[in-house]
C-alpha cells in the first residue's frame, strides 16, 4: 500500500509529465501551422508548373503513350519519432493495398522510406527497403531533403534506366484528422497530361519561348518532381504533428485524471492518518482519566 510520501512523489512526477505533455502540444500545434502554410503556398508553385506544361502542350504535339517503366520506386513517408498513434501503420497498410494489385512480374518495385520509425514496419511488410531518409526538422530544411531525394533518384535512373516514382503519404484533412494519399510522379501519368492538354490558357495569348522543347520539357519535369516531393514532405509532416497533437490531447486528459485520482487517494489516506491520530489521543485520554466514583 502506498504511503503519503509515495503518493506525494507520484503526484509530483505526474505534474512534471503534464508539463512535458503541454509543451509537446504547443510544439505540435506550432509545427502544424508552419507545415500547413507551406502546403498552401505550394499550390501557386504547382499551378505555375502546370501552366508551363500546358503552354508546351498547346504549342507542341507529342505522344503520351510511352511504355510503362520496368521498375518503380514506392516512396513512403512516415515519422522519425513516436507518439503518433497509428500514423505509420495506416500509410503502410494503404501502400500495401495499392501495390497488391500491381503485377510484380512486369514491374520491379523498390521501397524508399522517409522516417526511421517507419523503416522497421516497411521491412516487416515488404521485406526491406532501398533508401532511408531522415525527416526535416522544420519547413526551412525540407528543400535540402528534397534535393537529396532528387539526386538519388536521378542516380538510380542513370543506373537502372527509366524508373517510375510513386509517393505514399498522410495528408491533413481537418484538425487532427488525416487521410492517405498516393501520387504517381514519373513518368507523368496519361490522365494528368490529358487533363492539361484539354485545359484553356488563362490569358489572351500563349507565352512565347525560344529554348528548344527538348530542353524545356525535362526542366519542367524536374520542377514537377521537386514541388511534388516538397508537397509530400510538408503534407506528411503536417499530418504527423496533427496525429501527435491528438495523442497529446489524450495524454493530457489521462494525466489530469491520474493526478486527480492520486490527490484523492492522498487526501483520503491523510484523513485516515488524522482520524487514527485523533482516535489514539482520545483513547489515551480515556485511559488516563480517573474512573468515576459511584
Amino acid at each position: 500500500m502506498d504511503t503519503l510520501q509515495d503518493l506525494n512523489r507520484k503526484i509530483k512526477s505526474a505534474k512534471d509529465l503534464l508539463t512535458v505533455v503541454r509543451t509537446m502540444k504547443s510544439l505540435a500545434a506550432s509545427n502544424i501551422h508552419q507545415y500547413e502554410k507551406a502546403v498552401n503556398s505550394l499550390q501557386y508553385y504547382y499551378r505555375a508548373v502546370e501552366l508551363g506544361f500546358l503552354a508546351m502542350l498547346l504549342n507542341h504535339t507529342f505522344s503520351i503513350d510511352e511504355p510503362e517503366s520496368k521498375s518503380m520506386v514506392a516512396f513512403i513517408f512516415g515519422s522519425d519519432q513516436g507518439l503518433v498513434g497509428q500514423f505509420n501503420d495506416r500509410i503502410i497498410d494503404f501502400a500495401r493495398r495499392v501495390l497488391a494489385g500491381r503485377d510484380h512480374r512486369k514491374q520491379d518495385i523498390s521501397f524508399w522510406v522517409a522516417g526511421a520509425k517507419t523503416a522497421d514496419i516497411v521491412e516487416e511488410s515488404f521485406g526491406g527497403y532501398e533508401e532511408l531518409f531522415l525527416l526535416p526538422s522544420s519547413v526551412d530544411t525540407i528543400t535540402t531533403n528534397v534535393q537529396e531525394a532528387v539526386l538519388k533518384f536521378e542516380a538510380r535512373r542513370g543506373e537502372y534506366g527509366e524508373t517510375g516514382l510513386t509517393l505514399f503519404y498522410n495528408m491533413p484533412v481537418d484538425g487532427s484528422l488525416y487521410k492517405q494519399e498516393m501520387r504517381p510522379l514519373l513518368s507523368p501519368d496519361k490522365a494528368w497530361l490529358s487533363n492539361l492538354e484539354i485545359g484553356r490558357w488563362p490569358g489572351r495569348s500563349l507565352p512565347f519561348y525560344r529554348t528548344a522543347w527538348s530542353e524545356i520539357f525535362p526542366a519542367l519535369i524536374g520542377e514537377y518532381l521537386f514541388v511534388s516531393l516538397f508537397h509530400g514532405y510538408a503534407a506528411s509532416m503536417s499530418a504527423e504533428n496533427a496525429a501527435r497533437l491528438s495523442s497529446m490531447h489524450r495524454a493530457e486528459k489521462n494525466t489530469r485524471e491520474m493526478i486527480e485520482d492520486l490527490i484523492f487517494r492522498h487526501n483520503s489516506l491523510r484523513q485516515e492518518k488524522i482520524d487514527e491520530e485523533l482516535l489514539e489521543v482520545v483513547s489515551g485520554f480515556e485511559a488516563l482519566r480517573p474512573e468515576e466514583q459511584w
